[in-house]
C-alpha cells in the first residue's frame, strides 16, 4: 500500500518519495536512487493549491521529492536544509504569461536557475502563451486541463533534457485558424491584405491596369503597393518580387497553388 509522509518545515511542504511494496520494487528502487539528492521545486503562491499539487505529483509517481514553496525567495531563505533542486514547476494559475510582471518573472527564474529546467503549469492553453513561455526559455508548458499522470511525464522529459508542449493546443488553434479563414492569408505576417491582393496578381502576370480594375483601385495607388512590396522584399522590378516570394515563402505559395492560382 501507498504511503506519503508529510513534514512541514516553514512555509515548505516536503514530500519524499513513495515508499511502494511491489513486485517492481526492485526497479522503482533503482529509479529513486537515481533520483536521490535531488528534488522538484514547486512554486505556488496559493498554500491549498500547491499542497495538493505537490501530494498528487508524488502519488502519481514523480520519482522524487516536492520541496512546495509560495515564492523563489522563501525556498532561498531554507534551501540549504533542502536536496538541490532538480527542476522547477512554476503554477501559475489564470495568470497570463504574455503579462509583462509574468514575463519578467519566469524569465528571471530561467536565469538564476540555468541549466535546472523551468516547466510552467498554467490554466490557459493558448497558443500566444504557450509561445511566449517558450521564448522565455521555460523547457515546458503545462496546461491544468491535462491528468496528473501526463503532468508528471512532461516534469520528467524536461529533467532529461526534453520540451513539453501541449500538442492538443495547437491543434485546437489550427482548426479555429482555418475556420476563421485566417488561412487565405498565408503571408498576413508580413504584408496587408491589399498588398497580398496585389502579389497574388502579380504572380499572375496581370498589368497594372487590369489589378486596378479588379481590385477597384486607382493604377497609381496599385503602383504605390506595388513599390512597398518592394521596398519590403529589397526587390528591384515585379520578376524578381515573384521570385523572393517564391523562395521565402514555399508553404504558402503551395497553398496558393492549390487555390487555382498559377506560378512563375
Amino acid at each position: 500500500m501507498n504511503s506519503v509522509a508529510l513534514s512541514y518545515n516553514n512555509t515548505a511542504l516536503r514530500l519524499p518519495v513513495l515508499s511502494v511494496s511491489s513486485p517492481d520494487e526492485a526497479t522503482n528502487g533503482a529509479r529513486d536512487n537515481t533520483l536521490a539528492g535531488s528534488a522538484l521545486l514547486l512554486l505556488d503562491n496559493r498554500t491549498l493549491d500547491r499542497e495538493c499539487l505537490a501530494e498528487c505529483l508524488v502519488l502519481h509517481g514523480l520519482g522524487s521529492e516536492v520541496l512546495a514553496f509560495g515564492s523563489v525567495s522563501e525556498w532561498r531563505s531554507n534551501k540549504d536544509l533542502h536536496p538541490p533542486v532538480a527542476a522547477i514547476l512554476l503554477n501559475i494559475g489564470g495568470r497570463k504569461v504574455t503579462d509583462p510582471s509574468n514575463t519578467s518573472e519566469i524569465t528571471d527564474l530561467v536565469t538564476e536557475f540555468g541549466p535546472t529546467p523551468v516547466v510552467v503549469l498554467s490554466d490557459l492553453d493558448e497558443l500566444a502563451q504557450i509561445l511566449k513561455a517558450l521564448e522565455c526559455g521555460v523547457r515546458g508548458y503545462i496546461p491544468s486541463s491535462i491528468g496528473f499522470d501526463i503532468c508528471v511525464q512532461a516534469v520528467n522529459l524536461a529533467r532529461a533534457g526534453g520540451t513539453f508542449v501541449p500538442a492538443s493546443s495547437i491543434l485546437s488553434t489550427r482548426q479555429i485558424t482555418v475556420a476563421a479563414g485566417e488561412v487565405s492569408r498565408p503571408l498576413g505576417g508580413m504584408f496587408t491584405q491589399r498588398q497580398e491582393d496585389v502579389i497574388r496578381a502579380l504572380r499572375r502576370g496581370k498589368a497594372n491596369k487590369i489589378i486596378a480594375y479588379e481590385l477597384n483601385l486607382r493604377e497609381s495607388t496599385v503602383k504605390v503597393h506595388i513599390r512597398n512590396i518592394m521596398k519590403k522584399l529589397k526587390a528591384t522590378n515585379r520578376t524578381e518580387v515573384a521570385y523572393k516570394l517564391s523562395d521565402m515563402f514555399p508553404v504558402e505559395f503551395g497553398e496558393l497553388e492549390k487555390s487555382g492560382l498559377p506560378q512563375h
